[in-house]
């Protein structure tokens, strides 16, 4: 593959007949040899297995948990100093105008917190924190471990033979478990909408532990295909492509995700990179706003389709931003920023398609429920 550079399963992968591709730099499989359509179906149904080892994982240290708390919401708006021990949140870096420069997940493990960051984003974030947090805060890069992600309704029972007390853990808990004698760090998260972990062990592991989950007639290995069809079917954001370095997390429907404590009237409002733009769309309105989307008639609509308030109109209201066919759906759906005061539920607009003006309905996100375990 070139100059790519490949994860710890990438021999499991080509085992398992997966077909590879580049992205982020890395080999990656894009599909097994059921295809993508059945590979989605099946986390909706059963149990998947995704590598995801081409993110980055990143320890922060210091002094005590107050000096790491503190100095990681300097770079992000999130509470990070009240969470508690053995959780996990889901935050982002934000730039001096209040864009997203990577969408993350953070952990506290006791005094130190433990980092996941996307793969493209990896160096400039692994960067960001070396130069941007106080000197006293120590920034490792994890190199030794994969990361991969066990997703679907029968997640917990895959799991669960391995540690017992599987089904007492919700939705963001972390811990460890002991899998065929290697210490397993777990996160009950994902990023298909279902139930599901991710699990970051030693590389020199990776592929007997995943062989041991695969063992399972309920797990099947799952490539990106499918987790981008799971992921936009759930409503959740792709970095680089429904949020960027020009989107701001109130444009992107991400206010859940700064907690009372960060913003306006909290007790540690502001302080982070852009917070006087992000607090002030806060308490007022943005000029636009990421919807969902629900093309007429069985063509999807992909990125970069532009929308239109009528069907003559020359003035462009936005733009697609993901879009493809669900399939747990069973139609065309589709995610995009439009301008606010076109962002009614209902509201039918216009998506250009190979010029030709096709209806599309402005919907509620995400498109299937969530079934995260609370």
């Amino acid at each position: 593959m070139g100059d790519l550079a490949v994860t710890p399963l990438y021999d499991l992968h080509l085992e398992l007949g997966a077909k590879m591709v580049p992205f982020a730099g890395y080999s990656m499989p894009v599909q097994y040899s059921a295809g993508v359509m059945k590979e989605h179906l099946h986390t909706r149904t059963q149990a998947g297995l995704f590598d995801v080892s081409h993110m980055g994982q990143v320890w922060i240290d210091g002094p005590s948990w107050e000096s790491v708390a503190l100095g990681f919401e300097t770079l992000v708006p999130q509470d990070v100093l009240g969470l508690q021990d053995g959780r996990q949140r889901y935050g982002f870096f934000t730039n001096d105008a209040g864009g997203i420069e990577d969408d993350l997940m953070f952990a506290r493990r006791g005094d130190r917190l433990f980092v996941v960051v996307n793969a493209a984003c990896k160096h400039q974030d692994i960067a960001r924190m070396k130069t941007g947090l106080p000197s006293d805060l120590v920034v490792t890069e994890v190199t030794d471990r994969a990361l991969v992600a066990l997703q679907g309704p029968k997640a917990e029972n895959v799991l669960g033979v391995f540690h017992p007390k599987i089904s007492e853990t919700r939705f963001m808990d972390v811990f460890d478990v002991s899998v065929l004698g290697h210490t397993v760090w777990v996160s009950r998260s994902g990023y298909t909408g279902e139930d599901g972990f991710e699990l970051s062990m030693p590389s020199d592991a990776a592929t007997l532990i995943c062989k041991a989950l695969l063992a399972d007639d309920a797990v099947e290995a799952i490539g990106l295909g499918a987790r981008d069809s799971l992921r936009l079917e759930a409503g959740l954001c792709l970095y680089g492509h429904d949020i960027n370095a020009t989107t701001t997390p109130v444009e992107a429907g991400l206010k859940w995700a700064i907690q009372k404590s960060r913003r306006n009237a909290g007790s540690r409002a502001g302080g982070f990179p852009g917070s006087d733009t992000v607090l002030a769309q806060m308490d007022g309105n943005s000029i636009r706003t990421r919807i969902g989307l629900l093309p007429e008639g069985r063509a999807p609509m992909r990125e970069g389709v532009a929308l239109f308030a009528t069907e003559t109109s020359d003035t462009e209201l936005g733009q697609v931003t993901s879009g493809g066919f669900g399939p747990s759906v069973q139609a065309p759906i589709a995610v995009g920023y439009v301008s606010s005061d076109h962002a009614t539920i209902g509201q039918t607009l216009f998506g250009e398609v190979r010029g030709k003006r096709l209806p599309v309905t402005v919907t509620e996100m995400p498109f299937i429920p969530h079934t995260f375990k609370r």
